[in-house]
């Protein structure tokens, strides 16, 4: 539950949420909280890595490589992650999100919980489009800050990404918004009726 609720409250990559330490939250009992990033866990392959195992560690994206990222987050993330950590504790090395082993949660393990989620989660026809993948609750939250009307520019800041990146790849991908949109429209040019609302 962790892992996907930093995604889709805070709009966390996967790898941001892997790494993430119980020393990097700020988890108030009222009012928002805050994520302090400070890397990235890529899963590269054994191969691939200078440390011989599968997740790399690197700087944040789009950062200098020793530069933080705080993200803040709202009441209901807070309160999930102090009753995660209250029911599981941390791993060894003060990890918040862990595997079953206390190691890092790996691709192939959220991928799978995911699929096998989606069906209870969102029943037909609404399965076909949406949640396809784990990234997508960053999608959602990245949208969600959009549509309630926060400045592209602070959706990116809290996003960790640009502004050209936030309206090339998430602007769009809101979930039958057109009606909406539309009302938003009528009322600004004065064509919708008192009784519309």
């Amino acid at each position: 539950m962790g892992f996907y609720a930093v995604m889709y409250f805070a709009g966390l990559r996967p790898s941001e949420a892997v790494g993430l330490g119980k020393a990097d939250c700020f988890l108030p009992e009222k009012g928002w909280g805050v994520l302090t990033l400070h890397d990235t866990h890529p899963v590269s392959g054994k191969q691939w890595t200078d440390s011989g195992e599968r997740h790399d560690k690197r700087g944040l994206k789009s950062r200098e490589a020793k530069e933080d990222r705080p993200v803040l987050i709202p009441p209901p993330l807070a309160a999930g992650l102090r009753a995660h950590l209250k029911e599981f504790g941390t791993a060894k090395d003060g990890r918040l999100l862990t595997n079953e082993r206390g190691g890092l949660v790996g691709t192939s393990s959220y991928w799978r919980v995911w699929q096998e989620a989606r069906p209870y989660a969102f029943p037909p026809p609404k399965m076909h489009v949406l949640a396809k993948k784990p990234y997508d609750g960053r999608a959602t939250c990245i949208t969600d800050w959009l549509r309630s009307g926060l400045p592209v520019a602070e959706v990116a800041r809290r996003a960790g990404t640009s502004p050209e990146v936030i309206g090339r790849h998430y602007a769009g991908l809101i979930d039958n918004s057109e009606e909406e949109e539309n009302k938003k429209i009528e009322r600004t040019m004065g064509w919708a009726s008192p009784d519309a609302e």
